[in-house]
Parts: structure tokens; C-alpha cells; sequence
């Protein structure tokens, strides 16, 4: 048999995403499999937006307080800069970069390094957010994670903007907005639609 000298021996990298609604705990599971890493001795590397600026500027911190260091940067192609010694990368607030991201984990991923990406997976509308659909699609594994609706108890996947705003883009919490169920999404929705 020939040898096809085009053939690259496969690499031991990986693009996870986690993903779901406001308040669903996708920080909180980035940060937990970053400490199993951190547990097995592995160097890694956290990124975060700095679009979101409800944190300090060295760290990320879960809804629940968990906290662990994190570099801050504007574009998706500062982390190739920053990351090519680590075999573990994290990205939290993922749908706040541009479509440029998923260019970047995928080459980090080809390379053999680890790529682990959390972010809203829809908009305040209801609609993909960001790039996560194209991480998503390339991912060896997504987890899609809930928060429990205010409205109906179910699990919520929605993220309900309290505020009539139109910018995709708006930074909140608690008062800002609310996970919503499905069905309570859609009532709310057309609540708002009728005020217009």
C-alpha cells in the first residue's frame, strides 16, 4: 500500500462550546473544567472580552463567585498572539466577538491545543448570537446549559431583555434581564409587540 505523503497525523486538539441562556451557568462550567485542568497539570489561558465590563479587569467571575484569572482583549486574533504556549485555551463572553473567532479557535483546535468557548447562543430576540452557531458547528462537543425560567419554573433557554432597547449589543445583569422559557418568551414578546 502507498503511503500518502499529503496524510498529517491527527491532532489531540478540541473546540468544546457551552452555551444557553442568561444566568444558566456557562461561566461556572467554564471555570470548572478549567480547574480539572488546572488539577491535572496542564497550563492554560482564559480570554475575555472587553466588551463585557462587569468584571475586573484580571478575572472572570460566575454568577455563583467562582472567579479565576482572565486576559482582556478587543480582537478574536489577539489570542493566537497569546495563547500558542498553553494547551488549554478558555473563552468566556464569546457572542460579544466578531465572526473572526471561530477562524481562531478552530486554528488553535487544527494546532493540538484544547479550545474551550462559552457564550450566549441567542440574542435578547430570540435569534444566534454572535459566532457561536459557527463554533457550534464545529465543535467536537457542545453543551447547552439552562437556567430555570422566573416565569414558569421550566427550564429557561431564553435571555428577555427588560428594557426596550434596541443595541444587540447590552451589557446587564438581574435587572437588565430575565431567563425565560419558551412559551414565556413568546408571551412576552408579543406583549411588547403590541406596545409599539
Amino acid at each position: 500500500m502507498a503511503e500518502n505523503k499529503n496524510f498529517k497525523k491527527p491532532t489531540k486538539g478540541r473546540l468544546e462550546v457551552i452555551c444557553g441562556s442568561m444566568f444558566s451557568g456557562k461561566t461556572e462550567e467554564l471555570i470548572r473544567r478549567i480547574k480539572r485542568v488546572e488539577f491535572l497539570n496542564q497550563n492554560y489561558i482564559i480570554f475575555r472580552p472587553k466588551t463585557d465590563s462587569r468584571n475586573p479587569n484580571d478575572k472572570i467571575i460566575s454568577h455563583a463567585k467562582t472567579e479565576i484569572p482572565a486576559k482582556i482583549i478587543t480582537n478574536p486574533k489577539e489570542i493566537l498572539k497569546y495563547a500558542t504556549n498553553y494547551d488549554v485555551i478558555g473563552i468566556d463572553e464569546a457572542q460579544f466577538f466578531d465572526s473572526s473567532l471561530s477562524l481562531v479557535c478552530n486554528e488553535l483546535a487544527n494546532s493540538g491545543h484544547r479550545v474551550i468557548v462559552a457564550g450566549l447562543d441567542m440574542d435578547y430576540k430570540g435569534n444566534p448570537f454572535g459566532p457561536i452557531p459557527n463554533l457550534m458547528a464545529s465543535a467536537e462537543e457542545v453543551t447547552k446549559v439552562h437556567a430555570i425560567c422566573v416565569e414558569t419554573g421550566e427550564l429557561a433557554n431564553y435571555s428577555f431583555r427588560k428594557k426596550t432597547n434596541d443595541n444587540l449589543v447590552m451589557v446587564g445583569e438581574k435587572k437588565e434581564y430575565e431567563p425565560l422559557s419558551r412559551a414565556a418568551f413568546i408571551k412576552k414578546m408579543a406583549v411588547r409587540e403590541k406596545k409599539k
